[in-house]
């Protein structure tokens, strides 16, 4: 008899999403898929209003990283009002860096230390009871203490830079609304203790090093849980090192040739197209020149990592030479290396942070700048899960007449169905009965790639999930939920 397990709801998601796995009479996988079946509608209802809202109404889409909608949409607007990505002052450009890595930083610390720490710490067959970031409280104090005040940091960075933590309004079209004080500066700089940037630049090394360690005690675990070869896109500066705020597109293949030769981001048009499913509400970008059926790619810190040369900060780049020899090279495709990716990035965000503290453009008051406005624009940043693309038309009204948005989640759908089969195939195919490890298995892979759609609950370190095995006549044959 046929069996379908499904997964539904799969929460710690913003939204609603469900994985359905399809297995034969012998209970061998025949097909598995992530569905996100909600509608969000973003790039409909922000047509009609005026181009200048664009920044703090599209980050209406996440309560987690919303400072990548707002910067990639103030930088469509800077196009628009006539400044172009390269044209603002010292002053606001800096500015938005620092509102941008406090959103890496404080992003990359929730992810690791509440979402991902929690399976390395106690494994995925722990009691669940545990295994989340309660858990990790109550037997890891240091760690999870750290982990809050690592991510508060970086919500203070948001503070100072954005006017709030979530959904500020700091940057506008041609530049941002305000500096950073003297105060505020040296509020960052020297503490109060831990909570100065030396202090988080430490724990952030630390991170690095735990993760490391456990990676050396579990390198079959680490190394071939959901690994597969793929294509990787990012921004890249223009010599070729990582930047999370600017950059040409560069897309790299399985074995490190470039697909995407540091393109201009504002063509992305020509090079990526989206491909549309019927049983789910996000579409499935590829690379054109690969078509659909090859061109899919992963975006992220495992992917920036695969595609940068070097990281201009030299804590994180020490580290990034350690990663990148550990595959010889090559493009690295094992999923749970993005939370060592991730950590990477976490280093450098810090490191920089650290640099624009200290650069006394920031008390500056060159705030924004004007030029002949235009009618398109495209903005681009790296958010924390990925690839962030925003996209506007607007009319001779000042009214958004288009907008197309690419999310990080997006880029990685087909990935994360990729990682949803692989468990299927190597830890649910054959099998007759569904275990709680089983279930969290599938969490994992998808957790690897913390995807925005994860803002809502992401914190609780828990997915309540309901899997049924029904057979071919519809009788449920067996059951788990939690």
């Amino acid at each position: 008899m046929a069996r379908k397990i499904t997964i539904e709801p799969v929460t710690r998601v913003e939204g609603h999403g469900k994985v359905t796995i399809l297995l034969d009479d012998k209970n061998r996988v025949e097909r598995t898929r992530l569905h996100i079946v909600e509608f969000r509608g973003f790039e409909r209802f922000v047509q009609g209003r005026p181009y200048w809202e664009a920044p703090v109404l599209v980050q209406r889409l996440c309560g987690i990283c919303p400072v990548s909608h707002h910067l990639a949409a103030a930088k469509a607007m800077d196009v628009i009002a006539g400044v172009g990505p390269e044209g603002l002052s010292p002053t606001a450009e800096k500015m938005r860096r620092l509102m941008h890595y406090g959103q890496m930083f404080q992003s990359h610390a929730l992810h690791f230390f509440h979402l991902a720490s929690p399976d390395l710490l106690f494994g995925a067959d722990a009691d669940p009871a545990i295994r989340n970031v309660i858990g990790v409280a109550l037997y890891h104090r240091e760690l999870a203490t750290r982990g809050v005040l690592l991510r508060k940091f970086g919500q203070e960075i948001i503070l100072a830079t954005a006017g709030k933590k979530i959904h500020g309004t700091g940057a506008i079209p041609g530049g941002i609304n305000k500096n950073l004080t003297a105060e505020e500066r040296d509020s960052f700089l020297k503490g109060p203790a831990p909570l100065d940037i030396d202090t988080m630049i430490t724990w952030a090394l630390e991170a690095v090093e735990f993760f490391k360690d456990f990676h050396r005690k579990n390198k079959e675990l680490i190394d071939s849980f959901a690994a597969f070869p793929s294509n990787h896109l990012s921004l890249v500066r223009k010599d070729g090192g990582l930047d999370f705020y600017h950059g040409a597109l560069r897309a790299v293949d399985t074995d490190g040739r470039k697909v995407l030769d540091d393109v201009d981001y504002a063509d992305y048009l020509k090079y990526i197209g989206e491909d549309i499913k019927t049983w789910s509400y996000m579409k499935f970008p590829f690379l054109r020149s690969l078509g659909k059926e090859d061109g899919w790619y992963r975006v992220g810190p495992l992917a920036r990592l695969n595609c940068c040369e070097f990281i201009p900060t030299p804590l994180a780049q020490h580290e990034y030479e350690i990663f990148k020899a550990y595959t010889g090279g090559r493009p690295n495709g094992m999923s749970l290396h993005t939370h060592w990716a991730r950590l990477i990035e976490l280093l450098h965000a810090g490191e920089v942070i650290k640099e624009l503290l200290n650069d006394p453009d920031l008390q500056k008051d060159d705030l924004t700048r004007k030029g002949k406005k235009a009618f398109e624009g495209v903005g681009l940043v790296e958010a924390p899960r990925g690839t962030l693309f925003h996209h506007y038309r607007i009319d001779a009204d000042d009214r958004i007449s288009m907008a197309n948005l690419i999310v990080s989640t997006t880029n990685n759908n087909e990935p994360m169905n990729r990682a949803v089969n692989w468990v299927a195939l190597n830890v649910i195919d054959g099998q007759a009965k569904i275990t709680e490890g089983m279930l969290n298995r599938v969490e994992i892979a998808i957790r690897a790639y913390d995807p925005c759609l994860s803002c809502a609950t992401h914190a609780l370190g828990r997915m309540p999930l309901e899997i049924e095995m029904i057979d071919a006549e519809g009788a449920i044959i067996d059951k788990r939920s939690r």
